[in-house]
C-alpha cells in the first residue's frame, strides 16, 4: 500500500512538472506564419508538456496589442524598428533580443500576368493600376517598400496606385487573386504560392531585412519563453527557416 502511494505521488509530481512547462503565447510577424507553425511542432516534441500558441499579424499591430496589455510571452518582429519601439516602451528588455533570420523584398505579379516588370520604375506603367503595399506606419514590408521607392524618387507615383494592406499576407492574397497588378511582399511569402504568383524582380534596399525576437518583460512563463527563443537559434529551427526561404542572421 505504501509503495502504491509513493508511486502515485511520483506520478503526480511528474504530471505537475509537465503542467509547469506550461503554455506560451508567441506574437509573430505574419511572414513567419508557416515556418513558425512547423518550428512549434519541433519545439513541443523536444519539450514534452510545452504548448505554443500563436498570434500572427503585422509587427506594428502586435506591438500595439502588447502596449495595451495583451498577454504575450515572446515577440518576433519583421524589422528592427518595431523591436526598438518595444524596448523603448519597456515591453522587452534590450539584452533579451536576438536576431534569428533575414529576408528579402520582392515585387510579385499574378502568375498569368503578361506585364514586363524589371525594376521599380516599371510600376509607373499605365498597365499597373493598383499595387498592394502594406501600411508603412505599421507594416514593416510597407515601410521597406516606401524607403526603396523614396530612394528611387518614385514614392508619389506609386503611392497614388497603392492599395494599403494590414499585413504582408494580405498583399500576397490580393496579387494571388488578381485584384491588383503587382504587390510588395517578402521573398518567403512569394514562395508560398508559386502557382498563383511570380516574382517580377527583387527590390534593392540600403538596409538588411532582419528579424529580431525576444522574451517579453511581462512573460507569464519566462523560462519557457526563453527556451523557445533559444530554440529559434538552434540548427533544427534554422533548418526549417531555411526551407521556407529565410536566411541566417
Amino acid at each position: 500500500m505504501k509503495a502504491r502511494l509513493i508511486a502515485l505521488s511520483l506520478c503526480s509530481m511528474l504530471l505537475a512538472g509537465h503542467t509547469l512547462a506550461g503554455e506560451i503565447t508567441v506574437s509573430a510577424a505574419a511572414s513567419l506564419t508557416n515556418a513558425f507553425k512547423e518550428i512549434a511542432q519541433g519545439f513541443e516534441a523536444k519539450n514534452p508538456g510545452s504548448k505554443v500558441n500563436f498570434n500572427f499579424a503585422a509587427s506594428g499591430a502586435l506591438l500595439q496589442q502588447m502596449a495595451k496589455g495583451a498577454p504575450v510571452d515572446v515577440f518576433a518582429s519583421a524589422d528592427q524598428e518595431t523591436m526598438d519601439s518595444a524596448v523603448k516602451q519597456k515591453l522587452v528588455n534590450s539584452g533579451d533580443r536576438k536576431d534569428f533570420a533575414r529576408n528579402a523584398l520582392v515585387v510579385i505579379v499574378p502568375a498569368d500576368s503578361q506585364l514586363k516588370l524589371q525594376q521599380l520604375a516599371d510600376l509607373q506603367q499605365a498597365g499597373i493600376k493598383h499595387v498592394a503595399l502594406g501600411v508603412p506606419a505599421s507594416v514593416p514590408v510597407g515601410r521597406y517598400a516606401k524607403r526603396a521607392l523614396e530612394n528611387a524618387h518614385l514614392w508619389p507615383a506609386v503611392a497614388a496606385k497603392a492599395i494599403n494592406t494590414q499585413n504582408v499576407r494580405q498583399s500576397l492574397d490580393y496579387v494571388a487573386r488578381g485584384e491588383v497588378e503587382a504587390g510588395f511582399v517578402y521573398q518567403t511569402d512569394a514562395a508560398i504560392m508559386p502557382d498563383k504568383v511570380k516574382v517580377a524582380f527583387s527590390v534593392p534596399l540600403d538596409e538588411t531585412i532582419s528579424y529580431p525576437v525576444a522574451r517579453t518583460a511581462t512573460a507569464a512563463n519566462a523560462t519557457e519563453a526563453q527556451r523557445f527563443v533559444n530554440y529559434l537559434l538552434s540548427p533544427a529551427a534554422q533548418a526549417v527557416l531555411s526551407r521556407y526561404g529565410f536566411h541566417k542572421p
